[in-house]
């Protein structure tokens, strides 16, 4: 019987070639997005689940509320991890990490340098928390003495080719020689972070014991059985005993005070899995991932799966006019409707895996162009993996099952008299569930329209908004530190450079980059609870005029005034939350050291507007700049139409100064649109889905216009006779079309501006959500939709009205 209905089935998809490519067509496409998205969110999901011990790993985070600031990191106390190992039976083991970022590395001998990101301290414990294989050395060693480096296979292969590198040396940033005492594999692309180089904590220059500064990350593996909830409990008794000495040492008074003054800190655990997709904190150590683009992908697969089921739904009940006298006529010689189920059901099943092996081809031919829009390295390959292919055998089928069983129903339900006797009417305007599915398809159309259109307008005001300097042809120069006390004269031989306008040598960044945070106090204030916690940016003379920053009060730095070396530039968040009236002439204290013994005043000399320097998710923070040498970088304003030409030029200054340090340099813009990156590429592919699920309503569309077309036939031909014109019958069969999108934009409407509220929430600095933007989704929706009927719509309406109805 199965091999019966496979053979008929087989024939008829073959018998309506147009209807079979169609039908194939829409369902491969719908089935390919959804493998596409599939393959995307399982991969988000799967960040640090290669750890075999991934579900006892956490992540100790800070909450800190002082100084008018309200901070959320991902570092901790540099002594939180022992101290919970050491009082606490169920902390197995811990191991801290602190990224130093980018750094020169060579092996000794070699003349050139290699710019190498991610450099990162490390416990001698971090192979005992993550797993992390060594090729070669002894994971319990490898980092147990100063002046030991594991690296990575890639690592190793670039500075050491195809020698063994066990018991060489590297140079770090000439000056500091390192031994490679282990070799491990290249970490996955799915981890939270990525290091090629881990150099021993030993070597970390560092006051350690501070309990109140949050520098590094602190990872604690938990013996099994342990309540993670439960213990965080434990973080309390840790604040009292250990911060709290240092708070009072700090601020003179003690935590019940310190809270009583509106201040407040805490730690709590995330779980090593959860920190992908669900930490937003500061500090972290790669850019993360956001679970909200993982439910509304899974959420868009489902649409445009349901939305290609559909169409095979309507496309079917297109064809039931033509069918309805096969239905009578195998009644008739004596077939059951459970029968007749079984061969339309074959059919869908059949149609599905078809349309399954055209999906298969469509995303190995879309993969490469997916993975550069969404920054991963998908492979089909992947989708042979024992998690794949039960759902890979399952997918089309269940999808034949579901998109096939209404038109299954429908067309066993016809009465074999009445069919052969030309009677069948299935009335269009009658059929509810296929107008109502409809304008599932058209409001889901909408809700990416409108979202695509909402997301690229957030993207363009961030990349045009005002941010209180100018990023124009900013040229930053990294790793200045490599020449030393050359840095200086390499500015001025810049400066001579024609399209050069200004220079200044600082790390410190209105984009990604160093941060330095700082407890500030008023003179004279003896209520320390009233501290002000601010960045604090070590900067030279020409900082803020190479910036392009605006001084509302006061002057910049000037090599006129010796005294500016202890002076201080604040920003007006900066001038709010100390709450002076007239800042200028204001002295401001910190401590100068770690042990909290010696100060540093500063006189306050400037004020500069307020300008974002990090993401505009965040409130621009109280921020002050100080004279101090730091030659992290080197930024220079350029004016020169060619800029190719020029940075050829300041690449052979940096020769003469610097023979074999790498050129390494990023325009400021770039550095800036990295920040938002992430949302470039979600932008990016909703437009991509978008137009698909578009594509694919539009085809459902089509199946009922002809539907449409072939049901009215008679009457078309009647109002032909009776003087109807060509745009009168166009009219009358597109405005049962329009209705549908019109209820379909309404249902949207409210939908689309819940979902995007949500998602702009994000952003202390967002655009508004405006009529037109719905407007316009509604008119793109109605115009494709007008577009894809006016096809049938004209057909039908200059048919000859001799051959609809000469059966009459």
């Amino acid at each position: 019987m199965l091999l019966n209905y496979l053979k008929i089935a087989w024939r008829t998809l073959r018998k309506q070639k147009g209807f079979t490519f169609i039908n194939i067509f829409g369902l491969a496409t719908g089935l390919a997005c959804c493998m596409l998205i599939m393959l995307y969110v399982l991969d988000e999901l799967s960040f640090d689940r290669y750890n075999e011990k991934a579900d006892r790993i956490y992540r100790v985070q800070s909450d800190i509320k002082f100084g008018g600031n309200d901070m959320h990191f991902a570092v901790s106390p540099d002594p939180i991890g022992p101290t919970l190992k050491k009082d606490y039976p169920q902390v197995e083991q811990f191991a801290r990490l602190h990224q130093e970022g980018t750094w020169s590395v060579k092996r000794t001998g070699e003349p050139t340098n290699l710019r190498e990101d991610n450099i990162t301290f490390a416990d001698s414990t971090l192979f005992e928390v993550f797993t992390l294989p060594l090729v070669s050395g002894d994971s319990k060693r490898a980092l147990a003495e100063p002046n030991s480096v594991v690296i990575s296979e890639s690592a190793a292969k670039r500075h050491f080719g195809n020698q063994n590198p066990m018991g060489k040396t590297l140079v770090f940033n000439d000056r500091r020689t390192f031994k490679v005492t282990g070799v491990m594999r290249d970490m996955p692309k799915n981890a939270h972070f990525q290091s090629n180089f881990f150099l021993s904590m030993l070597n970390d220059d560092y006051t350690w014991g501070q309990w109140l500064s949050n520098n590094h990350h602190t990872y604690i593996l938990m013996k099994p059985g342990t309540d993670a909830q439960a213990f965080a409990k434990n973080f309390d008794t840790v604040i009292e005993k250990y911060v709290g000495p240092q708070a009072l040492q700090f601020i003179g008074s003690s935590m019940d005070q310190f809270r009583k003054a509106g201040n407040s800190i805490g730690f709590w655990l995330i779980p090593l899995t959860d920190i992908h997709l669900h930490s937003k904190q500061q500090v972290e150590l790669a850019p993360n991932g956001d679970i909200q683009y993982v439910y509304i992908f899974s959420a868009v697969a489902l649409f445009i799966l349901l939305i290609a089921c559909i169409n095979f739904m309507n496309l079917a009940t297109a064809r039931s006019a033509n069918r309805a006298r096969e239905v009578g006529v195998r009644k008739v010689m004596g077939s059951e409707r459970q029968q007749l189920i079984g061969q339309f059901m074959t059919e869908s099943v059949l149609t599905t895996i078809l349309a399954m092996l055209l999906a298969l081809f469509m995303v190995g031919l879309a993969l490469p162009g997916f993975n550069s829009i969404a920054a991963k390295e998908l492979s089909i390959s992947q989708l042979a993996s024992p998690y794949y292919v039960p759902l890979l055998i399952l997918l089309p089928i269940v999808v034949g099952l579901l998109a096939g069983s209404y038109p299954a129903l429908f067309l066993s339900s016809f009465q074999p008299i009445t069919v052969l006797k030309g009677k069948v009417n299935v009335s269009f305007r009658s059929a509810g569930l296929r107008s109502g599915l409809v304008v599932f398809q058209f409001m889901m159309s909408v809700i990416l329209i409108v979202g695509t259109i909402i997301v690229y307008r957030q993207i363009t005001y961030i990349q045009s908004k005002s941010l209180g300097f100018n990023r124009d042809k900013m040229l930053t120069i990294y790793g200045v530190y490599s020449i030393g006390n050359q840095a200086e004269s390499f500015r001025q031989e810049v400066l001579k450079l024609p399209g050069v306008v200004n220079g200044s040598i600082s790390g410190y960044l209105p984009t990604p980059s160093n941060r330095s945070d700082n407890s500030f106090f008023a003179e004279g204030q003896s209520d320390m609870n009233k501290g002000v916690s601010m960045q604090s940016w070590a900067v030279d003379h020409n900082y803020v005029k190479t910036m392009g920053m605006k001084l509302v009060q006061g002057r910049d730095f000037s090599r006129n005034f010796g005294s500016d070396s202890s002076g201080i530039i604040l920003n007006e968040a900066a001038v709010q939350v100390f709450g002076f009236k007239n800042p200028i002439g204001k002295r401001v204290w910190r401590y100068n050291d770690a042990q909290l013994k010696e100060r540093k005043t500063f006189t306050v000399v400037g004020v500069v507007k307020n300008f974002h320097f990090e993401s505009l998710r965040r409130n621009i923070g109280a921020l002050s700049m100080f004279l101090d040498s730091n030659s992290g970088a080197a930024s220079f304003r350029l004016s020169s139409n060619d800029l190719p030409a020029l940075i050829k030029q300041i690449e052979a200054k940096w020769r003469q100064v610097a023979p074999g340090q790498a050129f390494s340099y990023q325009f400021m813009d770039d550095s800036f649109n990295q920040l938002y990156r992430a949302e470039q590429r979600i932008g990016t592919i909703a437009l991509t889905f978008a137009v698909l699920a578009i594509l694919i309503a539009c085809l459902g569309l089509f199946g009922l216009a002809a539907f449409m077309a072939e049901q009215r036939t008679k009457e078309i031909g009647i109002r032909k006779v009776l003087g109807a014109s060509i745009p009168n019958l166009i009219g009358l069969l597109s405005k049962d079309f329009l209705k549908l999108v019109l209820i379909a934009i309404l249902i949207a409407t409210p939908i689309a501006w819940y979902m995007m509220n949500q998602w702009l929430a994000d952003f202390a600095y967002k655009i508004e959500i405006e009529w037109w933007m719905f407007a316009l989704a509604g008119l793109l929706a109605i115009g494709i939709a007008l577009a894809t009927v006016s096809f049938q719509s004209i057909k039908a309406a200059l048919m000859n009205p001799i051959k609809s109805l000469r059966s009459e």
